[in-house]
């Protein structure tokens, strides 16, 4: 990792007196998380911006919760911010009025650049995501950063080289020696573009190849998943004895979109059933990571479909008080929307169909068994994209029913388990993130 030390720092007098004003450009759901992590740590600095933010998908509700202004124009787009992966969706968003959206857009961060401000202060763009705000940011005509979180070296390469693909298509990814095109990068070199920060240690090296500025300061996708009840445990005097009978844990991960999360959460019951009836060597646990914005009516009513009866007392205790119990013989599966870190940090494996969610687990060091849907987001070409990112640690299994033999295979194989532990961290970095890049943000835009 780049020591913070080594970075330039301000002497000038009229500028260590003088007040940054950065504007946050992000292109997702996702992409504002990271972002509004990078702003907290900001703001807990000694001198700290004031920030703005335009959210190009979306509302960006969560600079909301941070309460930082917006400025300019958003919209809710048909496609939820999934267009890159079907040109069906790209067209109903440009008729849902995505090139006008795109230029007021333009125009108000032009406009917020371009007007009066305190003498002495300056302004700074911060670009979240892909190309777009990238784009946006150096188009803006000021001094620009930018954290790329949607490509990643991973997608082509590992350590040993290039990865063996069968299409002749997919050498358009890696044309130019790097998954960033010749475009970005060229985006990434202007004198303007004081630092970027790419998601892996892989990445920055490769870039660093093209005389980029890029800060190999981890990936803030992994923090803020701490477990917010420490002492979670099974009901057991015996500690020992305990870890030796103890139920296998299977964190549940069936995504954010609404109608999408509901499709894969039937697929991923019937990969529970499948697993129960298959696997009886050991009792299970199920931890259904559900997101804030899905019905748990919905849920629930599908594992009660399938033969589940709720349950007054839980195996596990979880820190959300409102989480929901269901039982099947000695297996259970519990619901929450407020104990997503519990759910990672619990879990054995995974069973998933998300795509930042199924990231954070494997960081975590653990295993992941995907089921391919339907999209508009977990589709098998995002899936199979997603398992060049995440290597060994990610299993993917056509059918649901063919996830018995794989958490067999597992779990007859303690050495492919310490090389998934190994192979997460590396791919997914330290937590720590995003308070390095504020502190390197400070230091390259102040």
């Amino acid at each position: 990792m780049t020591d913070l030390s080594e970075l330039p720092l301000i002497t000038n007098s009229l500028e260590s007196t003088s007040r940054l004003q950065l504007l946050v450009l992000s292109n997702g759901h996702g992409e504002d998380i990271i972002a509004v992590r990078i702003l907290q740590e900001l703001q807990r600095l000694s001198s700290p911006p004031d920030i703005f933010a335009l959210p190009i998908v979306g509302e960006g509700r969560a600079y909301q919760e941070l309460n930082v202004p917006r400025i300019g124009a958003v919209q809710t787009m048909p496609s939820g911010g999934f267009i890159y992966m079907d040109s069906r969706q790209f067209m109903r968003d440009v008729r849902g009025g995505l090139v006008q959206l795109t230029w007021k857009q333009i125009q108000a961060i032009r406009c917020w650049v371009n007007c009066q401000t305190k003498l002495g202060n300056k302004k700074a763009i911060l670009a979240v995501g892909d190309i777009v705000p990238l784009l946006f940011a150096a188009i803006s005509g000021a001094n620009y950063a930018f954290v790329g979180t949607a490509k990643s070296e991973y997608y082509v390469r590992d350590q040993d080289g290039l990865l063996t693909r069968r299409s002749k298509s997919v050498r358009w990814e890696n044309f130019s020696g790097s998954i960033y095109h010749p475009w970005e990068r060229w985006l990434m070199s202007r004198r303007r573009c004081r630092g970027v920060f790419p998601r892996d240690s892989l990445t920055t090296e490769i870039l660093k190849k093209s005389q980029i500025r890029a800060f190999d300061l981890g990936n803030p996708m992994m923090d803020g998943l701490e477990p917010m009840l420490t002492n979670s445990k099974f009901y057991s005097a015996d500690t020992e004895q305990e870890e030796i009978v103890r139920p296998l844990i299977v964190t549940l991960l069936p995504g954010s979109r609404a109608n999408e999360a509901y499709a894969n959460w039937e697929m991923i019951m019937t990969a529970v059933s499948g697993l129960i009836t298959g696997w009886q060597e050991r009792d299970m646990v199920f931890l259904g990571a559900i997101a804030p914005g899905l019905d748990g009516d919905i849920l629930s009513q599908t594992l009660q479909i399938q033969g589940w009866q709720r349950c007054p007392q839980s195996p596990i205790q979880l820190a959300d008080p409102d989480y929901l119990t269901f039982k099947q013989k000695n297996n259970y599966v519990i619901l929450t929307q407020k104990a997503y870190g519990d759910c990672l940090h619990l879990g054995d494996l995974a069973i998933a169909m998300a795509g930042t969610a199924t990231e954070q687990f494997i960081g975590l060091g653990k295993p992941a068994i995907a089921i391919p849907g339907k999209g508009p987001q977990y589709n098998p070409a995002f899936a199979e994209a997603q398992s060049r990112l995440l290597g060994s640690s990610l299993i993917l299994v056509e059918q649901p029913i063919k996830i018995t033999q794989v958490v067999r295979s597992l779990l007859n194989n303690p050495d492919l388990f310490n090389e998934i532990a190994e192979n997460g961290v590396q791919r997914m970095g330290q937590p720590g993130a995003a308070k390095r890049i504020a502190e390197c943000l400070q230091a390259r835009l102040g």
